[in-house]
């Protein structure tokens, strides 16, 4: 089961990170000197995913941008000598045709993202990221499921799993644990989107990596509306489960919700601390301040 594309929903409004949202993109906001969605781009390529769809909404057309080339930027830089900051945009740079946008023209939900993402993805299997959820590991997070995938029959679907507290389980998306097939994954035994308390499978929650098989977009055509008044990818993954397996990975590193000020603050120390060339300047500042 090669995974060649893999689908960025990144039409969101980005409303607990306001007023920061309001005319910049949420994927956008940097983390140390990287945006969101270039670190999970980067985490796609090093999965390797060849192609990269990003379902995008009004006022995004600067994440286009930013996965174009700047011929003004490339010329100031190389007259200037830059060397080393014309090899990190180099770097950063998809090749000419892997990237592709659609809109979601409406903010119908998750599951209405990645339907809007069909004619691209066509008949094949493909990962989705949700671009304010990171992962900080080497190997990333995306790796490790398409690697697992790799031993998984032609028709499976992945998700990415971690525990979170007994008590916050009302909080997430849980799911049910199956049959163990390794140490590290399992065959999900049902789904359910923030049980009341008291009532969760197990206290794995689902994130925001996905590996899915192109019969979900049959599904997600007659979704009806669920939480929210969205139309709910969990729900449709629910009926998958009915005709096709659902394995959870409990994937290894630190994961870090982005979309919150709180998460996002954190995400930012730690991946400054994660740096060679700035975990002592960074330790440094931080004694000092806590020391006030």
């Amino acid at each position: 089961m090669k995974i060649r594309k893999a689908v960025f929903p990144v039409a969101g409004l980005g409303t607990r990170v306001l007023p920061a949202t309001k005319a910049m993109p949420k994927e956008m906001l940097t983390i140390v000197d990287k945006p969101l969605i270039q670190y999970v781009v980067d985490e796609a390529k090093e999965a390797g995913i060849e192609h990269f769809v990003f379902v995008t909404g009004r006022n995004k057309g600067v994440i286009e941008d930013h996965f174009d080339r700047m011929f003004e930027l490339d010329t100031t830089l190389a007259a200037r000598g830059k060397k080393a900051e014309q090899d990190i945009l180099a770097r950063d740079q998809p090749e000419a045709g892997a990237t592709s946008f659609t809109r979601q023209q409406a903010p119908l939900g998750l599951g209405h993202a990645v339907w809007c993402a069909r004619d691209i993805v066509g008949d094949e299997p493909f990962a989705v990221v949700l671009p304010d959820e990171l992962v900080l590991n080497s190997p990333g997070c995306l790796k490790q499921m398409i690697e697992a995938a790799a031993k998984l029959g032609g028709k499976s679907n992945l998700l990415a799993v971690e525990a979170v507290p007994d008590d916050l389980t009302h909080q997430y998306g849980i799911c049910g644990v199956g049959k163990r097939l390794a140490k590290n994954m399992f065959e999900v035994d049902g789904m359910v989107e923030k049980p009341p308390k008291g009532t969760a499978p197990s206290n794995l929650s689902i994130t925001g990596r996905y590996i899915l098989q192109p019969e979900i977009f049959k599904i997600l055509e007659t979704q009806e509306r669920g939480a929210g008044n969205e139309i709910q990818l969990t729900d449709a993954m629910k009926t998958l489960a009915k005709t096709q397996r659902f394995y959870g990975v409990e994937f290894e590193g630190e994961r870090h919700d982005c979309g919150s000020k709180s998460g996002f603050l954190r995400a930012n120390i730690a991946y400054g601390m994660a740096r060679d060339d700035l975990r002592e300047g960074l330790r440094a500042e931080m004694k000092k301040y806590l020391e006030k």
